[in-house]
């Protein structure tokens, strides 16, 4: 009988943290804004947990809305950081990779800058608010 009330105690313990947690998650948090950016009726937003783009492999977010500041769901999303040829180093293009979140318009991505620099991004999107693209520029620390 009291291995069963300590199992019992464990398990409602056990779904309250998880129930808890995924409620805390449910509420995405797009971070830090690293920039932002306007491409045709849509804002993008890029941010991380710093707001600096760094060399290296790094969890991005990038979320989009519209002039009055609500999530728009654009679909696919683009995102590439591109360095031109400079002397002899070769043209570098570092794409990001994105997944959706249960937050229409918020796009959660990783991505490995190679060097510190001066970077182009290279933004694209094609879905339910249409087609759009842009380049901005971008320092990596």
């Amino acid at each position: 009988m009291k291995k069963f009330r300590l199992t019992t105690v464990i398990l409602i313990a056990f779904l309250t943290v998880t129930v808890g947690c995924t409620k805390a998650g449910s509420n995405l948090s797009t971070g830090t804004v690293i920039k932002s950016v306007n491409v045709d009726s849509v804002t993008a937003t890029l941010s991380n947990n710093t707001g600096q783009l760094k060399q290296g492999e790094q969890e991005i977010t990038l979320a989009f809305t519209d002039s009055s500041g609500k999530p728009v769901d654009v679909g696919a999303v683009l995102l590439n950081f591109h360095m031109p040829a400079m002397g002899s180093m070769a043209a570098m293009n570092d794409a990001a990779t994105f997944t959706t979140t249960e937050k229409p318009g918020v796009y959660r991505g990783k991505v490995n800058i190679s060097i510190a620099g001066e970077w182009q991004g290279q933004l694209g999107y094609e879905g339910p608010a249409g087609k759009g693209k842009t380049t901005f520029s971008v320092t990596a620390r």
